[in-house]
């Protein structure tokens, strides 16, 4: 056992609170952090951790360590980091995570354009609704649509989408065409789960205010391509975001209602942690979204 073995998990357990979750993050059992432990106190001359069955907490000594101790790792990570991304092509793996619509229609096809481009760096993608913690479930940056959340990461724009609210020409020659929000309520609405409030669309008022309007329907999806196609089949309103209904607004299978209502458009980020030696293959995929989406999104054209 190595010195730098024993300190990289004495940091892991200060930060995960636990051995278990120490040792899950690195990868070994967590009878053998507790080995590492007692071999650094061992070595050190004083007790680090307080340990009960139920927690682990730092001794005034372990805190001072941790303080003193974290920085000259992360700086001797980045030093390894560094001569290797100038000795190499990029390479290693890449975990992300981006929301399960926008991820597989539009992040897909310029993901596998960056596997094209990068053949030696592995794509690990994580399409979930969920919001994940990036730093503790070990992604290495994430995908968000809205309002970003974390505000410990770094934050980059990438570009932005309009929420639009789209009926087939079938459901309006039955049911007419809503001229105000407020006429939803007399409307048979698609109703996304995956909205913050499915139930309440919002608006933009003629004063330049933001209102919700309650709707409701009989159908009920957690995604906005099953919303659209319900839609497009004549079964309702459906309130779903621009790239979803991009094509079938081209076409004509729908039509879009109520445009001088509409909100601002949701941003759309990608977050990374701070990190002052940012890793090649994090900087390079960031760098070619930013790229990517730089001009105006194709979804917000031809209709």
């Amino acid at each position: 056992m190595d010195r730098l073995e024993c300190d990289r998990m004495f940091l892991a357990v200060m930060e995960a609170g636990s051995f278990t979750g120490a040792a899950a993050k690195l990868g070994t059992s967590s009878g053998q952090a507790s080995k590492l432990l007692s071999r650094l106190e061992g070595e050190l001359g004083v007790r680090l951790l307080n340990r009960t069955t139920r927690s682990v907490s730092p001794t005034e000594a372990g805190r001072a360590y941790f303080d003193r101790l974290k920085p000259l790792v992360d700086e001797l990570e980045a030093l390894d980091l560094d001569i290797r991304n100038i000795s190499q092509s990029p390479r290693g793996r890449l975990r992300l995570t981006a929301p399960l619509t926008f991820g597989t229609l539009e992040l897909a096809p310029a993901l596998n354009a960056f596997a094209a481009l990068y053949p030696e760096i592995e794509l690990d993608v994580s399409f979930s609704d969920r919001v994940v913690n990036v730093v503790d479930e070990g992604f290495d940056l994430a995908i968000r649509v809205g309002r970003p959340g974390d505000s410990s990461l770094i934050i980059r724009k990438l570009c932005a989408v309009r929420i639009v609210v789209v009926a087939a020409a079938s459901y309006l020659e039955k049911r007419g065409t809503p001229k105000e929000p407020s006429d939803l309520a007399h409307h048979a609405c698609i109703i996304d789960t995956n909205f913050r409030e499915p139930n309440r669309w919002p608006f933009r008022t003629r004063d330049g205010d933001v209102e919700a309007v309650n709707v409701s329907g009989r159908i009920r999806y957690s995604n906005a391509e099953a919303c659209l196609q319900a839609a497009v089949l004549g079964l309702g309103i459906a309130c779903v975001p621009a790239f979803v209904a991009a094509d079938a607004l081209r076409s004509g299978e729908v039509t879009r209602l109520l445009s001088p209502f509409e909100t601002e458009p949701y941003d759309v980020h990608v977050l990374y942690p701070h990190n002052r030696h940012l890793a090649a293959k994090v900087r390079l995929l960031v760098n070619f979204l930013a790229e990517r989406y730089r001009q105006t999104p194709h979804w917000e054209q031809g209709w």
